[in-house]
Order: structure tokens, then C-alpha cells, then sequence
């Protein structure tokens, strides 16, 4: 029996662990244990996500949040080693970009427990992003990478890390935007905004170098309601606290509501006109969902998105985001950039084929 360790602990990680998980569950030979880091505590952003997506309750829940980076990374670390101790996998997965992944690989490298990254080879060379730190120490401690994209591959084979461990799986976010699709749920709160479908643009932010940054989150709100379109803006916890201690007053346009379900985010990003984020995982899904986006940030891991035409890197410039929103639009072209679908079942054919691993 192959024992999988899977290490999460925010919002975009239950999505992509789902897909996985989905796939063990078919399979006999497999066992997982699934740690909760706590990172994302709030119910809306963790507690839901396991009953509406069907994903196993955690075995481990370790209610690390609210801290430092530092001081969480390192209670994260010491938790997780101890539960390795404990439970011994074969192996350990990890997803993504967060302190959980970082702590997850850290703690079972040093056990000499084989890490397998899923989205390796992500770069946006911003070094001032804790994300960017968190992924490439995750990378170069890992024994499996599963590169989502060509340019991943390069990314890792530039750094020195060897070709035998980078494996191209393309994307399980779109495994999970094509399941989700058919079980997205239309917010009970949308018709009271009275606002057409396909007719709103789906706003998310919540980097922290936005939200810690009075400036920036001001022109990012300002860019906004510059567009003059219809905004949903779906608030992030963090950034709802800064909006109050910054005292921002948001415009008539912006629509401000509470954190929502993934099957709700789904549904809205279905059925939106442009999306508008400073996160990641959304701009593919804007991609998955055949919708422009205009990206709140300097810089994107996604760059597939950029050079086909699928998504406007504005920065936090509020006349570039507003313009970025009324320029807004799908291109001609439209390719295979992420897979087709199938990018969990890939992943676990690797791992239980690798007999360097297991043997």
C-alpha cells in the first residue's frame, strides 16, 4: 500500500488537492492522509470548501494561523514533522505556492521523505513576493515536479534542477473548472444586486503586497470604479481589514459581498463579462471560463495568459486597471495552454510508476 501524505492549508489548494484526491479514491492501492495546516480559517474560505467539494475531512487540522511569516512557517514545520513521525508516507504532496507548502516540503526533506510538487517551475522573479520565496525553495528540495507548462520546465531546467524529475502534467486547476462547472451554485444574494448576467466584472484582491499597501489598494479601488462597469467584489478577509483601517470609501459600482463558496465563485466567474484579480489560480480560471482578465499585479507566474491575449497585466495604476477593464477582450486565438482535463490522473500515473520511489 503506497501511503500519500497531502499538505494544505489555503483556499486554492483544497481545489487542486480535490482533483488528486478524487483520483486516490478509485485506486486500492493508495492511501491518503490529508493535514489542514489551518492557514485559511475563516469558514467561508476552508470550512465549506471540504462539504461542497467533496473532499475527505482532514485527518490532521493543525489551526496554525494569524501569524508572522517566520513564526508561521516554523509552528507549521514543527507540527507536520511531527505527525511524518508518526504516520510515515511513502511520499508527500504539496501544492502551490503557500507557507503550508513551504513547511510541508521542508519537514519531510529533512525526514528523507520524497516531496512531489504540483505546479513546480512557477515563476514571477519577484523576489519582494513571499509566494515566489516559498516556490522556488520548494522546488529545489523536491524529488517529483509536475510542471504544469513548458515554460515551468524551462524555468526549473535553468535553475539547475534535473530534467529526469520535472515531469509536464499540465494544469489541475482546469481538472477542477471543468468538474465544478457542472455543480456551480448561483449565489442566493445576486439577484438583489440587480445586475444582468454577463453583463459584471468579477473583481477578487488579496496579495499582500496590495492589501498591505495603503497606496496601491486605494488606486486599485479608484481603477475600479474608474470603469465604470458593474463590480462583484467577492471580500477577502485581510483585505476587508485594510479597507476599515485605511478608511476607503468605495464607489457606487463596487459591489461588496462576503467571502463565497467555490461553487459560487464558479458560477460568477461563468457568468461574468471580464474578471479583474490580483490572484493566480483566478486568472486561469477567467482563461478555463473563456473570459478576458485584467491582472492587478506587475507581474504574473501565468505567462501563457499574457502572450496569447488572455489577460492585461494593469499593475495597481488605477487609469491602466480602468482602461485594462474597458479594452477588455477575448482574443482570436484560442489554444490547449493547460492540458486537456486529465492532469490528476497524469500525476498519479507518474507517482505509482516510479519505482526509483517506492521500491
Amino acid at each position: 500500500m503506497l501511503r500519500i501524505m497531502t499538505i494544505v492549508g489555503a483556499r486554492p489548494q483544497f481545489i487542486k488537492a480535490a482533483t488528486i484526491t478524487r483520483v486516490i479514491s478509485k485506486n486500492s492501492e493508495i492511501s491518503e492522509i490529508l493535514v489542514h495546516t489551518g492557514q485559511h480559517f475563516d469558514a467561508n474560505m476552508s470550512d465549506i470548501f471540504f462539504k461542497e467539494m467533496g473532499i475527505p475531512r482532514p485527518d490532521y487540522n493543525l489551526n496554525i494561523n494569524g501569524l508572522n511569516h517566520g513564526a508561521m512557517v516554523g509552528r507549521q514545520l514543527e507540527s507536520i514533522e511531527n505527525i511524518l513521525i508518526k504516520e510515515k508516507p511513502n511520499l508527500v504532496l504539496v501544492y502551490g505556492d503557500t507557507n503550508s507548502t513551504l513547511a510541508g516540503a521542508l519537514a519531510s526533506v529533512k525526514l528523507h521523505i520524497p516531496v512531489a510538487h504540483v505546479e513546480a517551475g512557477l515563476r514571477s522573479f519577484n523576489r519582494e513576493m513571499p509566494e515566489e520565496i516559498n516556490r522556488v525553495l520548494t522546488d529545489h528540495v523536491s524529488t517529483l515536479l509536475f510542471a504544469p507548462t513548458q515554460n515551468a520546465k524551462s524555468n526549473l531546467i535553468a535553475e539547475g534542477i534535473s530534467d529526469n524529475k520535472i515531469f509536464i502534467t499540465g494544469d489541475v486547476m482546469l481538472d477542477a473548472s471543468l468538474y465544478y462547472r457542472k455543480k456551480q451554485k448561483k449565489p442566493i444574494w445576486f439577484d438583489d444586486l440587480r445586475i444582468k448576467i454577463n453583463e459584471y466584472v468579477l473583481a477578487t484582491v488579496h496579495r499582500a503586497e496590495n492589501t498591505d499597501n495603503e497606496d496601491r489598494l486605494k488606486s486599485i479601488f479608484m481603477g475600479l470604479a474608474y470603469s465604470d462597469e458593474q463590480i462583484i467584489l467577492p471580500l477577502h478577509p485581510r483585505t476587508k481589514g485594510f479597507i476599515d483601517k485605511y478608511k476607503i470609501q468605495l464607489a457606487s459600482n463596487i459591489h461588496i459581498v462576503d467571502s463565497v463558496s467555490y461553487l459560487e465563485m464558479v458560477w460568477l466567474e461563468n457568468n461574468s463579462k471580464i474578471i479583474c484579480t490580483d490572484s493566480g489560480g483566478v486568472q486561469k480560471e477567467a482563461y478555463f471560463f473563456n473570459k478576458p482578465c485584467v491582472t492587478m499585479r506587475n507581474e504574473t507566474e501565468w505567462v501563457e495568459l499574457v502572450e496569447h491575449g488572455w489577460n492585461n497585466l494593469a499593475g495597481t495604476s488605477k487609469k491602466y486597471i480602468s482602461d485594462g477593464i474597458k479594452k477588455a477582450k477575448k482574443p482570436l486565438e484560442d489554444k490547449f495552454l493547460y492540458g486537456k482535463g486529465n492532469s490528476a490522473e497524469e500525476i498519479i500515473n507518474l507517482i505509482t510508476s516510479n519505482d526509483v520511489l517506492f521500491k
